[in-house]
């Protein structure tokens, strides 16, 4: 047995939540939201795709966010990124700089740490 790749990212967020999701990932971020298969639509939560990434966030009962824990990534310009971010209201972080890479740190609107990265 070999992994292959990861088939997609799950975040949790809060019961409820939804329409923050759909505002931070589709309309800021890019993602487009698909359906969920119905069996798990009843849960709650939201799945975004762009690309072949597959972004899941999940209701958490119990929520806490991710800090340190975060998906990273990979976009065309990163600058364009952070303003489309800093134009919506979220926060942007620059960090040390990490060879061929421009990189930053946002978070969603649960608190869920983003690492988002242009390769140079």
């Amino acid at each position: 047995m070999e992994v292959l790749a990861i088939d997609h990212v799950q975040l949790a967020m809060p019961e409820g939540s939804e329409e923050r999701a759909r505002r931070f990932y589709s309309v800021v971020l890019g993602f487009r939201e698909v359906p969920k298969p119905e069996p798990l639509a009843s849960r709650g939560g939201c799945w975004f795709e762009a690309g072949f990434v597959k972004l899941h966030l999940g209701v958490e009962t119990d929520f806490r966010a991710a800090r340190k824990a975060h998906p990273a990534l990979l976009v065309s310009d990163v600058r364009e990124v952070a303003r489309k971010i800093a134009a919506a209201g979220f926060l942007i972080r620059e960090d040390e700089p990490l060879e061929g890479y421009d990189r930053i740190f946002t978070e969603d609107p649960f608190g869920n740490r983003i690492e988002l990265m242009q390769k140079l």
